[in-house]
């Protein structure tokens, strides 16, 4: 785990690369509100052991961040923590730890720290973010009551977006942060963001930059930061580490034909607007906790008997339920990981 004063150094020399996971967050019980531990634990073994996927993202939109308590956050991390070291030692573990308030997040923050993450990153604050100054005194709080490492993680779901001039100045001017996750599939701001702070590791989640050059431009890093990368391939059938191996190794050409061939591109295409989007309202941003927990049952992996998110989410149609199926059913992913 690096210190702040270490974290810059840490992200250039390669704290971050490969295939890093988000997980979803198995509720079971009356309402969903109690957590499948066993389910979460087998999960995380899933994505470190059977797939061998180098990272975890823990407690953020997938997740379900908002309709978690902080003692629920807290074991979450700690699980993932002991369960993924007890199989890859070196999984790096990226812990989200975003609140409304600041107190929260130096709580979360600080007991990530101490349970062994390797990173902490922080959404922009959902509510009352007076623009860019206002997140940069909210990192600033965290940071000067915290000693790990530090990202940005830049979305719409927030109602706040950084500017990529707010983002240089937060890793200008707070030695802890060290990367940032762009998530607002605006990609222009990754290439400003990158002109105006060069050193800092960005995962843009617009994947086309990826297939146009921009790692080896230098203009993004080796890193899956945060995605859901456990329902797209299976241990027998690896075709998301293959594709972004093709990227890693600069063969870009053989990538895209890939992806191609393969129906990667199409599996991509048919899912993600369930995972991120919700009917009612077409022009935001979400992560639907039930929709991502859908697509694992249907692959085999366990979600906890309670099979819907908490509130304030919606519950996920049957055209949502028999999209996700008929997709990994095209390409043989349905059940494969029972």
């Amino acid at each position: 785990m690096p210190a702040a004063r270490d974290a810059k150094q840490w992200a250039a020399d390669g704290g971050l690369q490969g295939i890093g996971d988000s997980l979803y967050t198995p509720f079971s019980g009356p309402d969903g509100d109690a957590i499948d531990w066993e389910a979460y634990r087998a999960l995380v073994r899933y994505c470190v052991g059977d797939l061998g996927h180098a990272m975890l993202w823990l407690t953020s939109g997938v997740g379900e961040w908002w309709s978690l308590t902080l003692d629920e956050r807290k074991r979450l991390t700690e699980e993932a923590i002991t369960t993924a070291r007890a199989i890859a030692p070196d999984t790096v573990i990226q812990a989200c730890t975003c609140a409304s308030s600041a107190k929260d997040c130096v709580e979360l923050t600080l007991h990530a720290q101490q349970a062994g993450a390797d990173i902490c990153y922080i959404q922009t604050p959902p509510t009352e973010v007076h623009g860019g100054e206002g997140v940069q005194r909210f990192f600033q709080y965290v940071a000067e009551r915290t000693d790990i490492a530090l990202g940005m993680f830049n979305s719409t779901s927030s109602g706040c977006v950084l500017t990529p001039a707010d983002v240089a100045r937060i890793y200008r001017d707070i030695p802890a942060v060290c990367a940032l996750k762009e998530g607002t599939q605006q990609r222009w701001r990754s290439k400003q963001a990158h002109r105006l702070a060069p050193g800092l590791v960005i995962w843009e989640c617009d994947a086309l930059v990826y297939r146009a050059g921009w790692l080896q431009q230098g203009i993004v890093g080796p890193a899956q930061l945060g995605t859901t990368g456990y329902l797209l391939e299976t241990p027998q059938d690896r075709r998301l580490t293959t594709y972004w191996t093709l990227v890693w190794e600069c063969r870009l050409g053989e990538a895209i034909d890939y992806a191609r061939e393969t129906d990667f591109d199409r599996l991509l295409e048919e899912v993600a607007g369930w995972f991120t989007r919700y009917p009612g309202r077409p022009d935001y941003l979400t992560h639907w906790g039930e929709a991502f927990r859908y697509a694992a049952a249907v692959i085999g992996l366990p979600v906890g008997d309670y099979p819907h998110s908490r509130p304030p989410q919606a519950l996920l149609p049957e055209a949502g339920k028999q999209a996700i199926c008929e997709a990994y059913e095209r390409v043989g992913f349905a059940r494969a990981a029972g």
